[in-house]
């Protein structure tokens, strides 16, 4: 066994870079472990837990620590994050595209004065410094970067609202102006729709939803998954409201949330009651409709026809056993979860509103109804994103003995480029019964369609609605019961 940890000091790259980097090492023969991170106490941690010594490294410093069979699959392991690090880098050429670049938000701004929007993605402590410059420059700002103090946040979302600039985020995934795609994006047809979104992945399937119904999104702008908390008072959210309601060309907005403190709730409905346009509400949780029903309800204001969302694949066996679903979209969890304790009584999950029904990852559910969010920043602490790298719902897919496996798989900008290539083998591996919700778009660059008859040809029911595939998955546990199927 061999082993190697560089230090490379000031080089800093954001972590889905980082994350995208390490998932293509991971997959070089003889890799047993990589972390390509930066050397903050969290990610210094993880190297301890990984078994590697402590880097002589700050938070500004970039490691990369591989432990692999040989010296050889050490050193090609560290070659591949390095190609990979390199794709990111502009390639070299004469003129503008050599010259240095600006090193702040303000000369950056300066330089492009056409440029509204500044997307930070910089270590959690530092994004305030950095998102706050974008606002004193007169941009709207998206903040990727989660890690960002709840203070923090709702000074720069009231800095915001008093300068008249909207705050996207923190933590905030998936964004979309005028038909372009930030961080985990769709590719969507320009439309009359208009999302404010508190959370990401919600507002993906939204997209796919009416993609299927033939009608296009305009904008869609993520508030961050505390904006609707009591904490920060849906300022974001409420601005975001605003903002779409005077674009001429949006004829309905959507707000799509995690469960939203109820004052929160009330404070938006009030202000969607007040706006020209019309505007659903679509919250994911206990007694909320599913996003299908607010995807159809759009298309009901619009007058346009709604569709029942595609399906691929035939009726998997019944198979007697637990529920078991892994999820890389937490929504996409939430909103399962809220179909079935309907359907089927109690579910564990670790990412329960009720911290009596809720499990840690590594927790045995004891035959219990179990739902993971694998995407959980617990579970996502210096590895990929399952929506970057599925192997982490591969693994747990295949070692799954019976019942009835329920499971998402997200694509678009950001996402793996062919998640069905990772899964189809630990779908042929499973003893479970597979239903799959698929999240996208006909113009998803990963080809939704090939996806979709990928993962069917394996044996997988797919459905574009996460709470069709969970109707669907307690079908199977009613039939596995009474001996049908």
């Amino acid at each position: 066994m061999s082993e190697a940890v560089r230090v490379d000091r000031g080089r800093y790259h954001d972590s889905v870079t980082l994350m995208r980097a390490g998932a293509a090492a991971s997959a070089e023969p003889g890799v047993e472990a990589v972390v390509a991170a930066m050397a903050t106490p969290l990610n210094r941690d993880l190297l301890a837990g990984a078994g590697f010594p402590p880097p002589d490294a700050g938070p500004d410093d970039l490691v990369i620590a591989v432990r692999a069979a040989d010296d050889a699959a050490a050193e090609a392991a560290v070659a591949a994050v390095e190609r990979a690090l390199a794709r990111r880098q502009p390639p070299p050429g004469a003129g503008a595209a050599s010259r240095v670049p600006p090193h702040t938000v303000e000369a950056a701004a300066a330089e492009r004065p056409d440029a509204p929007v500044v997307l930070v993605s910089v270590p959690g402590p530092h994004a305030y410094v950095e998102a706050a410059a974008a606002l004193r420059a007169g941009r709207h700002v998206m903040v990727f970067s989660d890690g960002v103090d709840v203070a923090a946040e709702v000074a720069l979302k009231r800095e915001g609202v008093a300068r008249g600039r909207l705050v996207m985020g923190p933590d905030c995934g998936t964004v979309i102006l005028g038909g372009v795609g930030l961080g985990f994006a769709n590719v969507v047809v320009p439309g009359p729709v208009g999302l404010v979104a508190a959370s990401g992945t919600g507002a993906q399937q939204v997209c796919g939803l009416l993609d299927g119904a033939g009608i296009g999104v305009r904008h869609v702008l993520g508030v961050g998954g505390r904006d609707l908390s009591a904490a920060v008072g849906g300022l974001s959210a409420l601005a975001a409201l605003a903002a779409l309601d005077a674009d001429p060309e949006v004829e309905v907005v959507a707000v799509v949330s995690k469960p939203p403190a109820p004052e929160v709730a009330a404070a938006v409905a009030a202000a969607a009651e007040a706006c020209a346009t019309p505007v659903v509400l679509a919250p994911v949780g206990p007694g909320c409709p599913p996003l299908v029903d607010a995807a159809a309800a759009i298309a009901r204001t619009l007058g346009r026809p709604f569709p029942e969302p595609a399906t691929w694949g035939d009726e998997p066996p019944a198979r007697p056993g637990p529920l078991l679903g892994l999820f890389s979209g937490g929504t996409n969890c939430l909103e399962a979860l809220a179909v079935l304790e309907e359907r089927i009584g109690p579910v564990r999950s670790n990412v329960h509103p009720d911290p009596a029904r809720r499990i840690g990852p590594g927790d045995d559910p004891g035959g219990a109804p179990c739902l993971l969010d694998l995407g959980d920043d617990e579970l996502t602490a210096g590895r990929p994103h399952p929506m970057i790298d599925p192997a982490p719902v591969a693994e747990r897919l295949a070692a799954a003995r019976d019942g009835v496996a329920l499971l998402d798989v997200v694509l678009g900008h950001g996402a793996h480029p062919d998640p069905a290539a990772v899964l189809v083998p630990a779908l042929a591996a499973t003893g479970a019964a597979p239903v799959v919700t698929l999240v996208g778009t006909a113009g998803d660059p990963q080809g939704l369609d090939r996806q979709a008859r990928a993962l069917a040809g394996a044996g997988a029911a797919v459905h574009r609605s996460a709470a069709r595939a969970a109707d669907h998955a307690a079908r199977l546990l009613a039939g596995a019961r009474t001996g049908a199927g």
